[in-house]
């Protein structure tokens, strides 16, 4: 069993910053890809930002410049520093690994992230 336990949510103002974090537990013998995507009402889910093993990281077009992500592989936890945060970045946040060897995936349960005045 392999679990993710999300945290960092929350309401927030435009402008303002949070910061998500993920930490995966249970049988687990190695992450290779950790991620965050989002899905906000009526959308479907879309990638934020994921991080390699060897640390090399990609992200969506509309948060680059505003988001990092960064993992620690001690603790296999993975954050999401989120900046100059903007309504439209309103969705469930959602943490994803996949693992060695056989690439299982696996998902948080979301934590709700709302930007507004």
């Amino acid at each position: 069993q392999v679990q993710l336990v999300e945290s960092g949510g929350g309401l927030v103002q435009p402008g303002g910053s949070l910061r998500l974090s993920c930490a995966a537990s249970g049988s687990i013998f190695s992450i290779n890809a950790m991620g965050w995507y989002r899905q906000a009402p009526g959308k479907e889910r879309e990638l934020v930002a994921t991080i390699t093993s060897g640390s090399n990281t990609n992200y969506a077009d509309s948060v680059k410049g505003r988001f990092t992500i960064s993992r620690d592989n001690v603790k296999n936890t993975v954050s999401l520093q989120m900046n100059s945060l903007k309504p439209e970045d309103t969705a469930v946040y959602y943490c994803k690994i996949t693992t060695f060897p056989f690439g299982h995936v696996y998902w948080g349960q979301g934590t709700q992230v709302t930007v507004s005045s």
